[in-house]
Parts: C-alpha cells; sequence; structure tokens
C-alpha cells in the first residue's frame, strides 16, 4: 500500500450558501435527485464553474452527467471509482451484413476472448502484452507497485455492470477525412469498460485521504480534494493518468483479440474517456480565461472537433460524434442516455420476455446481461442527443447486434 497521508488535524469547510450558477441540458430528463447532488456539489468553495448533461442521473458525491470545474484542486470521488472509464470503437472496411451471414464467427470471438466482472483475468498462458506494463509510473508510489501485477492479469478484461463489447453497424453518414472513411455502413466492434482494479484501488484510497482531509457537511463528505500544489495532489494526478493509460490499453487488447479471432483488420477507431479529469482553459462570465480541472463524471469531452461516443443502450443505437467547442458546457456532452431506472426499479419493473421481446424485435442477440441494464432501464437516446444538440454534430449512428456483457452466460 501507498503511504499514509492522513493528516492529524482536518480542516473545517463551510459551504457557499447557495450553489454557484451552473448550465443544464435537457432538464426535463433530469430527476430532482441530480439537481440536489449537483447544486451540492456547486457549493463547494473550490467549484469554479459545472454544467449538467441530459443523461444526469443520481450518482455518488457528484451525479452521473455532471461536470464541475475547480481551481488548483481535484476530487478524486468526482472523478469517480472506475478511473478512466471509457469508450472504444473500431470500424472495419467490411459490410455489417457478414454478422447475418456467418454470427457463429463473430459470437464465438466475443465468447471466446472477453473475461467479465469484478476480480475477471485471463489465465497465465493466455495473457496479452502490452507496452503500458512497462510504464515506469508503476514504480513511481508502494500502491501503484502493488497493483502492476494485478493490472497485467486484467489486461484485456471488463467489468460488471453496464460495461459490454459489441458487434454492430456503423453508419458513416457522410465522407470523413479525419476516419478516412467514405460514407456508408460499416461493420464496427464497440467496447465500455475502465480501468478495472487498478483504478477502483487507486480511487478508494485517494478519496478517502481527501475526505480526511477536509471535516465536510453530509451532503458533500465524499467530494474532499488534493490541492495539486502539494505532494499527495500531484501523486493522485500520476496514478490517474497512468490509470487511463491503462484503461487505453485495456481496449485496444480486447479489440485487438476480438479482431483477430473473427479474422478481421481495423479501417479505423475512435476513443474517449468519460471518468477523468483534465487541465483545461475555462473563460468566465467576465471573460477572463483560467486554467481549471475539469473533472467528467460520467461526461464526455466535447471539445471543437473532439470526436467522442455517446453509446445507447443493449438495444438502442449510439453515436459517433465531434464536439463545438461550448466554454458553458465546459466543453462536454453526454456519456450515454443515462438510466431512467435504478437497478432494483429495473429488476422490480421489467420483466425477461419484455426484454427479449424488445431485443429480438431490434435484432440483437445478447450473451450474458441481466434486467438491470435492460434498454428499458434506460431513458432514450434520441432525446438525449437531441437535447445537445449545440455541443455536438452527429458524425454516425452504431446499431448494436451481437452484445457481450457480464451475466448468467459469462465464463
Amino acid at each position: 500500500m501507498a503511504k499514509k497521508h492522513k493528516p492529524t488535524k482536518r480542516d473545517s469547510i463551510t459551504l457557499h450558501e447557495a450553489p454557484h450558477p451552473y448550465p443544464i441540458w435537457g432538464r426535463e430528463h433530469i430527476d430532482d435527485g441530480s439537481l440536489a447532488q449537483m447544486n451540492a456539489a456547486m457549493r463547494l468553495p473550490v467549484s469554479v464553474a459545472g454544467a449538467l448533461m441530459p443523461d444526469a442521473h443520481v450518482g455518488y458525491g457528484l451525479p452521473i452527467g455532471g461536470v464541475l470545474a475547480t481551481d488548483g484542486v481535484v476530487i478524486p470521488y468526482a472523478v469517480g471509482v472506475d478511473i478512466a472509464c471509457r469508450m472504444r470503437m473500431t470500424i472495419f472496411p467490411e459490410s455489417a451484413i457478414v454478422m447475418g451471414q456467418q454470427p457463429g464467427r463473430f459470437e464465438k470471438a466475443l465468447t471466446e476472448q472477453t473475461r467479465f466482472g469484478a476480480g475477471s483475468t485471463f489465465d497465465k498462458y493466455d495473457r496479452s502484452e502490452h507496452p503500458v506494463m512497462d510504464d515506469p509510473d508503476w514504480d513511481a508510489t508502494r500502491q501503484l507497485k502493488s497493483l502492476k501485477d494485478k493490472g497485467y492479469a486484467q489486461l484485456g478484461t471488463s467489468g460488471s455492470g453496464n460495461h459490454f463489447v459489441e458487434w454492430g453497424e456503423f453508419s458513416l453518414e457522410a465522407d470523413d477525412a479525419a476516419l478516412n472513411l467514405k460514407r456508408g455502413k460499416y461493420l464496427a466492434l464497440l467496447s465500455h469498460s475502465g480501468s478495472r482494479g487498478v483504478g477502483y484501488s487507486i480511487a478508494n484510497y485517494y478519496s478517502d485521504v481527501a475526505k480526511h482531509m477536509h471535516h465536510l457537511p453530509k451532503e458533500v463528505q465524499h467530494l474532499g480534494w488534493l490541492p495539486l500544489e502539494k505532494e499527495i495532489g500531484q501523486e493522485y494526478w500520476l496514478s490517474m493518468e497512468l490509470a487511463g493509460r491503462y484503461a487505453a490499453a485495456n481496449h485496444e487488447v480486447i479489440h485487438r483479440r476480438v479482431a483477430k479471432a473473427a479474422g478481421l483488420k481495423p479501417a479505423a477507431s475512435i476513443e474517449n474517456h468519460h471518468n477523468f479529469a483534465w487541465k483545461e482553459p475555462y473563460i468566465d462570465d467576465d471573460g477572463n480565461q483560467h486554467k481549471v480541472i475539469v473533472h467528467r463524471k460520467g461526461a464526455t469531452p466535447a471539445g471543437q472537433g473532439v470526436m467522442g461516443i455517446i453509446p445507447g443502450s443493449m438495444g438502442d443505437a449510439g453515436y459517433v460524434v465531434r464536439g463545438r467547442g461550448v466554454n458553458a458546457s465546459l466543453n462536454s456532452a453526454s456519456h450515454g442516455a443515462g438510466r431512467k431506472f435504478s437497478r432494483r426499479q429495473a429488476k422490480q419493473t421489467i420483466t425477461v420476455n419484455e426484454q427479449k421481446t424488445y431485443l429480438k424485435e431490434r435484432g440483437v442477440k445478447l450473451i450474458g446481461g441481466d434486467l438491470d441494464e435492460a434498454p428499458q432501464a434506460y431513458k432514450s437516446i434520441d432525446e438525449v442527443i437531441a437535447a445537445q444538440s449545440d455541443l455536438v454534430d452527429i458524425v454516425g449512428r452504431f446499431s448494436p447486434r451481437v452484445v457481450r456483457m457480464d451475466g448468467k452466460s459469462k465464463r
């Protein structure tokens, strides 16, 4: 474990009486609990700006879909416990028609080359190699040293919950120079997962340190922060960025394994984090530019021309978008459709037959999964995309066909 950083005396923090004003996209899609969480976060003395995306729903500390800018500090819990949870799409030159012609080929590639669930690993003889495991930052702290073996064992695996790897059809709306692709429909592979046990351990340790550094009111007790000019803040930042590189490598390995098993070579790829913190410029109401720390807790970077992925659900389309660079949104967009029902509500409300019918009508084959991730548990992705039309431009649409998730059929 890393050395203990908890101070003997905690700073007593007083919140601002009223939250710092922030814009909301798609208010009609957002529950009051999410607003209450965001309002509380915007009362922190270190908060300077914020934004709430249309997929917002109640999270831990900061709502999922919340974007928070702070001055000189990072809040580990506002990054989240799954550091660098992210998306990756690989587009292949083949037509998506091949999925219907050879379904076994694509299902087999998913079931044999992916692993899902907390603690899932590949057998020692079947592990993948990647340069990220030679990154010198694994030796930067005692904790990172202790996590390296876990990282190696879990490289190329996915978590549970809403994490997935899926085949589908990607429809590109126009010729795209950045992707070097012509307008048309392509076979594509899409994945959603993060930094696995590595990120989870980093998040828990530094969130606990930050919590004990400040005596915060109950409604924001998990939103303690770490000053970036202090050793502890720099230590977390280094660990977070390593977790980000590890998460990117994790997706790269997943796509490499699955594509190789299916006998395919990629034509293009797109990827982005959505649980992370960035040092970015922000222009305040007076027109002054500041360097701030932007926490995107379930929000997609959407700077000018920046490409990102906003998925729907196991049964609904997702979108590839380009950001418009809107300062008021802190250059952000939603990271998905957002939950309409909690996991418990979904299991109590949606039946197995309803889920199966929904997927069958849309031509989706599900491997694993459970009712808490049923499509009906999510908001309408098209309504969420429409609510942020000023933040992003649509590049293309991804329709899932074979979806692999954690669940009863896991290996």
